[in-house]
């Protein structure tokens, strides 16, 4: 599974399908891809742009669709993160589906109200993903390249706090997540990519929260 897809199952509600961090979720989504493709080596950043780089078609067509907007021009992975994210939450629910995680459903409230939810149907996966980023900042295992980029896109959005069930959060799980977020870890042309994403991630939800708080009654 790619990272968006693990990213989008952690942030669903298993009952409701409710994502946390609903606001910012097109960001997060778009953060996810771009930090994929670096994990494959087909992006990199000279600290200001991101360069779509390597050779070979990419087999899945998200990541594929993705890499050919990047490769039109290099552009700050801020402004990536919505033009590739903006589109992704319906693509990302149907492969959730189609790969038997979540279902669509159909149920009323108070009896009258009719409400799609997209409930989990298998969670195995999932629960195997939680419990190696609960092992990372509880336990202090090293990662693995995945699981520390996930847990970046997730420190960086602001989500991992809201992650249900609750990891035991602590200053030094807070910390751990930061390191991560920041690239300390594996290689640092690598990281230099997933920093510049988580970097950008964390301004864009910044930037949303703040329109959201202050915006007129």
């Amino acid at each position: 599974m790619l990272l968006v897809e693990d990213l989008m199952l952690l942030l669903l509600d298993d009952d409701t399908g409710v994502p946390a961090a609903a606001g910012t979720l097109p960001y997060a989504l778009g953060g996810a891809v771009l930090v994929e493709l670096a994990l494959l080596g087909r992006v990199e950043t000279d600290g200001r742009k991101v360069h779509a780089v390597g050779d070979g078609v990419l087999d899945d067509p998200l990541l594929r669709e993705a890499y050919d907007k990047i490769a039109e021009k290099p552009r700050g992975a801020q402004s990536l993160l919505l033009h590739i994210g903006g589109s992704l939450w319906e693509p990302v629910i149907d492969r959730l589906i189609d790969q038997g995680m979540i279902r669509r459903d159909k149920k009323r409230i108070l009896g009258v109200f009719k409400m799609k939810t997209l409930p989990a149907t298998e969670a195995r996966h999932e629960t195997e993903v939680r419990d190696r980023i609960r092992s990372v900042l509880v336990d202090g295992t090293e990662p693995d390249s995945r699981t520390a980029a996930l847990i970046a896109l997730l420190s960086s959005s602001g989500a991992l706090p809201m992650l249900r069930p609750q990891l035991a959060w602590s200053s030094a799980v807070y910390q751990r997540a930061k390191e991560l977020e920041q690239g300390h870890w594996g290689a640092e042309a690598l990281n230099s990519a997933v920093a510049a994403t988580a970097a950008a991630l964390a301004v864009s939800t910044a930037v949303v929260t703040t329109t959201v708080v202050t915006a007129p009654n």
